[in-house]
């Protein structure tokens, strides 16, 4: 079986963590066994996933949203002792990616979510953190319609309807993407002369400024665009080092 560390420096290594600032620590927040056999992935680290993460007899949680943010309590709240409990009391470790999860190109949420709606040419922008997290992309071709791209992002996201404000062109030839919260990096796709932009969580403003910019506003879901990135990290341990990969997928509407 793989160290627990030797997974982690892994993971440090493809992300490139030391090159993003970010709003919470990225690799091991929670230390635990030293080898691992049973891998759990998941999207943020709440109680059902780490209850699932017993189940599932984990030795290591692999989450995009982890347990510490900048600006929380400094001292153990009751909910943050909830969550602790389970991995302190079945020895799992928990490590998290946050920006770096998004921003590579090849098996972030943004790079996995734009190949999935048959973009092309996908090329990096919208700054956070001192790198680029998203993606833009084309579509071949005459583009599509606010329709075919709604559909495609539903049947990306797994069914999940997005939230559609239909304010660009007839045709669509070019697409922002940053999952997540990031409704006003649709002022980056702006900038660049995008006809669409896509993320996960809306921002009330965001209606406006897309109406009054003439561009399509899409959020599919904060949760449900960022399924994608945790997942391929899991399949590649699983791969590369002989390890189980169970993927659970808490349900969440936000």
């Amino acid at each position: 079986m793989p160290r627990t560390t030797q997974l982690i420096a892994h993971l440090d290594r493809l992300l490139a963590i030391d090159e993003f600032r970010d709003y919470g620590p990225n690799g091991l927040q929670v230390p635990g066994p030293a080898e691992v056999q049973t891998l759990v992935t998941g999207v943020s680290a709440n109680g059902p996933l780490l209850q699932a993460a017993v189940s599932n007899g984990a030795d290591l949680v692999l989450v995009h949203h982890g347990l510490f943010w900048k600006g929380d309590p400094q001292e153990i709240t009751p909910l943050m002792y909830r969550r602790l409990q389970p991995l302190f009391a079945h020895d799992i470790a928990l490590a998290a990616y946050h920006l770096p999860l998004d921003a590579h190109p090849e098996h972030g949420n943004n790079a996995l979510l734009a190949a999935a709606l048959g973009g092309v040419d996908p090329q990096p922008f919208a700054e956070a953190g001192g790198r680029e997290i998203g993606f833009h992309v084309r579509f071949e071709g005459d583009g599509l319609t606010i329709e075919a791209l709604t559909a495609r992002v539903q049947e990306a996201v797994g069914g999940r309807v997005p939230l559609v404000v239909p304010a660009g062109p007839e045709r669509i030839r070019t697409l922002g993407i940053v999952t997540g919260a990031a409704s006003d990096h649709m002022l980056d796709a702006i900038a660049l002369g995008l006809d669409a932009f896509l993320t996960g969580e809306p921002a009330e403003r965001a209606f406006s400024i897309a109406t009054d910019s003439n561009i399509h506003f899409l959020a599919a879901g904060h949760h449900a665009t960022e399924t994608f990135g945790v997942r391929r990290l899991g399949d590649l341990l699983a791969g590369e080092f002989g390890i189980e990969h169970v993927f659970v997928d808490v349900p969440n509407p936000i």
